[in-house]
């Protein structure tokens, strides 16, 4: 078992709902959640999560049981999410804009007695009850009957949420989220950002576990959630407009959409209305170019947070960068364990015990994947007790290192790619196309030929108001810095790098198109740049 650990410090948080009412016991008229068309406050919100428990309660649902949420992101879905745990029962989302196959899929297997829509009801063959969410002025409630509807009693190993991640067979797997990982998270972060109180943009899609961080620690600290537009999630230009009419204290973006935001801000004079204090990301390696380092150089009053965790331990670790961009790491680490986790690393060599797969124990660990004992056994594992006591672990799959208190994060163990003999970290490739003049973003990806080889080939995206990337001068200058097996055989400019719904780059989607664009190029037509390997 590994000898390397780190541990947070003591947590004992309290159940979000008891810090939730005495939020809205002490501001009940102070703007909980904005979303373009409605400004709920706090009592008001409190007031429809209430009715919608009724709702929910002549639909005999009950304490544990799974209810699908559906809809564009919106204030009744917040007030759906709340109304669904006040109960007791397990929060569900089903993310629209998920193709519809994914979404039968996700709500027949979670079981889920009752799907809430908001807008058009979706058309899903399930034997769920479809229920339109009430309005916050159309529910059929005597002021008695909401006041009288109270929140069960937490139970710490309760599930609050079950979210839905990719799985290795094709279809993703429910992984249970207990109130013991949510109530300590949103604790954190309401003491860890400079205010608990700020203005929040509310960015992440339903089924990405960010969008709990986002407004639940924004409730639990008395701030605003105010919700992106939909148009704004991949306009960084509207975007940045936005975040200064909505005066936007706080925001959290993944790292791709933070790249393309900071290309935005270089070309943009003024950023005298930008409020922004916080910004965090989290979901994929943070890469400190030098378009993100000049954002912060404006806007002084701002730091940048970098976040780690998975859907299988939620919040995990934290790491703030320096005031001074200038001092930043090239791949910032992912830092100190939260308050109740344990880190520990479990090597791959005994030379070196600092260094090896990521283990995360106490609070932020979830129950498991919904009805797969086998895959829960196999990633949730017992283990002699830890330097904390704790017998059971996640094991994460990541490769880290840990120095100086600190836990950097390597590259994931099962996506290292071989490149004739050679271990590859395709970050590490990013990081340097990143550099590069005239790109804003940038993914390399391992490409199976049909020999059965793996060669890299990798694709970039231009900055806006400038010239193109020179390709032939940037595979140049990779070989100038990479060994020969990291260098890709070809580069591909396009008009965009595609995403994930979370905002992640979609490394299978960039292979897709890397692909097309040679073939047109051997037709003629593309544009990928191409070298020679050496001997």
């Amino acid at each position: 078992m590994s000898t390397a650990s780190l541990w947070g410090g003591e947590s004992h948080p309290p159940c979000l709902f008891t810090a939730l009412l005495k939020t809205v016991a002490g501001q009940p008229d102070a703007i909980a959640v904005a979303d373009g068309e409605d400004d709920v406050s706090y009592a008001g919100l409190l007031r429809w999560a209430r009715g919608i428990a009724l709702l929910l309660d002549e639909q005999g649902v009950a304490p544990g049981d799974p209810v699908a949420v559906t809809g564009e992101r919106s204030a009744a879905i917040v007030a759906a999410m709340l109304g669904v745990t006040l109960l007791g029962a397990v929060y569900v989302p089903l993310d629209p804009e998920y193709p519809a196959s994914r979404l039968q899929y996700m709500l027949q297997d979670s079981g889920a007695k009752v799907l809430l829509h908001h807008g058009t009801a979706p058309a899903l063959d399930s034997a769920a009850t479809p229920l339109a969410i009430p309005a916050l002025n159309t529910m059929a409630y005597s002021e008695d009957e909401l006041a009288a509807r109270e929140p069960v009693t937490c139970d710490a190993d309760t599930a609050f949420y079950s979210i839905y991640t990719s799985g290795s067979t094709g279809w993703p797997k429910g992984v249970a989220i207990p109130h013991s990982c949510l109530d300590n998270m949103v604790q954190w972060q309401a003491a860890h950002s400079p205010r608990p109180d700020l203005r929040t943009a509310q960015f992440a899609p339903l089924n990405f576990d960010v969008f709990f961080q986002e407004v639940l620690g924004t409730l639990r600290g008395g701030g605003t959630v105010v919700i992106v537009p939909e148009r704004l999630r991949r306009d960084p230009v509207g975007l940045l407009d936005w975040l200064a009419e909505q005066r936007i204290e706080r925001l959290f973006l993944p790292f791709v959409a933070l790249q393309m935001l900071a290309t935005v801000v270089e070309a943009t004079p003024d950023l005298g209305g930008v409020r922004l204090v916080e910004v965090n990301t989290a979901g994929e390696q943070l890469v400190a170019t030098e378009q993100i380092r000049a954002m912060f150089r404006r806007l002084p009053n701002a730091r940048l947070v970098n976040h780690y965790g998975q859907s299988e331990s939620a919040m995990v670790s934290s790491y703030v960068l320096a005031e001074d961009p200038g001092t930043w790491p090239a791949l910032p680490p992912i830092g100190v364990p939260l308050p109740g986790c344990e880190l520990l690393v479990d090597p791959e060599d005994e030379d070196t015990p600092t260094v090896g797969e990521l283990l995360v124990a106490g609070l932020p660990v979830s129950l498991g994947y919904t009805r797969r004992p086998e895959l829960t056994a196999e990633r949730f594992v017992t283990v002699e007790p830890t330097p904390r006591g704790h017998t059971r672990v996640f094991r994460t799959g990541d490769l880290v290192s840990l120095r100086d208190g600190v836990v950097q994060f390597l590259s994931r163990i099962d996506d290292d790619v071989k490149i004739r003999g050679y271990r590859v970290n395709l970050t590490e490739v990013d990081v340097h196309l990143l550099s590069q003049p005239g790109v804003k973003a940038a993914a390399c990806v391992a490409v199976e030929t049909s020999t059965g080889t793996r060669n890299l080939r990798a694709a970039v995206a231009a900055a806006p108001d400038g010239p193109p990337p020179d390709g032939p001068a940037v595979l140049e200058r990779l070989r100038q810095i990479l060994p020969e097996a990291s260098v890709p055989l070809s580069l591909s400019i396009l008009p965009d790098l595609p995403r994930t719904p979370s905002g992640k780059t979609d490394r299978d989607a960039v292979a897709e198109l890397i692909a097309a664009d040679i073939r047109n190029r051997q037709e003629g037509m593309g544009s990928a740049w191409t070298r020679s390997p050496r001997p």
